[in-house]
């Protein structure tokens, strides 16, 4: 298989799916936001049960949170493995060294936004649902 064609298949694949883990990790935080502003804590029996349903899919974005930079990171190593068979094959030229190195790093660059994004979203469902649970609290 042709090497390029290769570090293409890396490079769009990874960010490929760290974008799909963007969509989650947005679409998660837009559902549990529209659902913590309409909830209504009275319908809940205990303490418990309205926990469990606050916390519902908060793993999940911590998970997308946590693993997003080591996603990118086994991008960027991919990528660094096909440039170095590349050059092997090719020859030094240290303009596409450069290149395709710079080229590989973005993968990285995206797993670290999406990681941000998504623990920044992760901070404030968790702020919200605890605000929720401390109001809950109060009122038994």
């Amino acid at each position: 298989m042709d090497l390029i064609l290769l570090k293409k298949i890396v490079d769009f694949g990874i960010i490929g799916f760290l974008l799909l883990l963007s969509v989650i990790s947005l679409s998660i935080f837009i559902e549990r936001v529209l659902f913590y502003r309409k909830i209504d804590t009275r319908l809940y029996k205990n303490h418990k049960i309205l926990e469990n349903r606050l916390t519902k899919y908060l793993t999940t974005l911590g998970s997308i949170a946590s693993n997003a930079p080591y996603i990118g990171l086994l991008g960027t190593v991919l990528a660094i493995m096909i440039t170095f068979a590349t050059i092997s094959n090719a020859g030094l030229d240290a303009s596409k060294i450069m290149s395709s190195i710079a080229l590989a790093l973005k993968t990285t660059a995206v797993g670290l936004v999406v990681a941000i994004c998504s623990m920044f979203f992760y901070n404030i469902l968790v702020r919200m649902s605890e605000n929720i649970l401390a109001n809950y609290d109060e009122k038994i």
